[in-house]
């Protein structure tokens, strides 16, 4: 049965920040509805984080569990969520509390008003390293320029999402798993919310503190655009007509009987900087092989390995969104 409202919270070793995301989203869902629901999308974890959800859903089934049988990452742990929530409207979320539940009401309300993607977009970041929020606002910008459809910048994976997007969503065949641009790829009418993004509540992010993931950064890159492909073309012609300047000048020097400025430091420089743009472009040719070789296999996005809290029973079918 479809309920109004699914809160979709991918989790891996979170056990100390589990209370106190719960402990503070769901007073902000009750003033809203008592008709939703909590989905904790968890890898398996080391630590105690199944036990602290199971211990909330004990007091609460509206909490429920997915637990994959090994490690799939965030992306798919959203994407899983996503699938096997009944809301009419979909929030997904992170549960280190940077994603402040208290935005929830106005995101819901833009909702109501008609936007089908309701978007938080990070004024300022508290406790991030300035390397790395320069590497997200060079990124967003690059990815901006390139890309097919446009990614709003300083935007997460927290967002809104009426039922037909996160269907849609869902439907999309891709296995990289780039929220961000598969919510831009669907369309539909948006809106933003600017916020503060607060400091961590607990533990240690699992992407470097300094980059970030550079992986979702280059799915951003190269799932959404083909633009880096020209570019190595355009780098080739570059250096081709480069070399044909220099050979053009040491005949000039020739024919002009002045003396050639030649010796190793020139054959070193030059062949390192052709060597240096052939490994570009050889780069860019394997980021999108790879890719490629990722979709080919069309192997599950994640598999489940049970479902707390769903229908078909507290053990769930594991089988269920387990293949594209």
């Amino acid at each position: 049965m479809a309920t109004l409202l699914s809160v979709v919270v991918p989790v891996y070793r979170e056990e100390k920040s589990v209370p106190e995301f719960l402990g503070r989203l769901r007073p902000v869902l009750s003033s809203l509805t008592e008709d939703y629901e909590v989905i904790f999308s968890m890898d398996p974890s080391p630590d105690g984080t199944e036990r602290a959800i199971l211990s909330a859903r004990a007091q609460d089934p509206r909490i429920k569990l997915l637990k994959f049988s090994r490690r799939f990452g965030q992306p798919m742990a959203t994407l899983a969520g996503m699938q096997y929530s009944s809301g009419d409207a979909v929030v997904v979320m992170d549960v280190d509390l940077q994603d402040p539940p208290e935005l929830i009401p106005e995101m819901v309300a833009r909702w109501r008003g008609g936007y089908d993607i309701v978007l938080p977009q990070r004024r300022r970041r508290e406790g991030e390293p300035w390397i790395k929020t320069l590497i997200a606002f060079c990124g967003y910008k690059v990815i901006n320029r390139i890309a097919e459809v446009p990614i709003p910048a300083n935007t997460g994976d927290f967002r809104l999402m009426s039922r037909r997007v996160a269907n849609e969503v869902v439907r999309l065949k891709e296995c990289h798993g780039f929220l961000r641009g598969m919510v831009a790829l669907v369309g539909f009418k948006q809106c933003l919310i600017p916020f503060d993004r607060p400091h961590r509540y607990a533990g240690r992010t699992k992407y470097n503190r300094f980059v970030g993931s550079l992986r979702i950064g280059f799915n951003g890159l190269f799932c959404f655009s083909s633009y880096a492909l020209g570019l190595a073309t355009t780098m080739g012609f570059l250096v081709a007509g480069f070399s044909f300047l220099l050979m053009a000048i040491y005949l000039f020097y020739k024919f002009m009987g002045w003396p050639i400025l030649w010796g190793n430091p020139t054959l070193v420089i030059l062949v390192s900087f052709l060597g240096g743009v052939q490994l570009i472009g050889i780069g860019i040719l394997g980021e999108y092989i790879g890719r490629i070789y990722e979709e080919v296999r069309a192997r599950p996005k994640f598999i489940v390995e049970s479902a707390q809290g769903f229908d078909g029973g507290e053990g769930g079918d594991p089988s269920v969104g387990a293949r594209r």
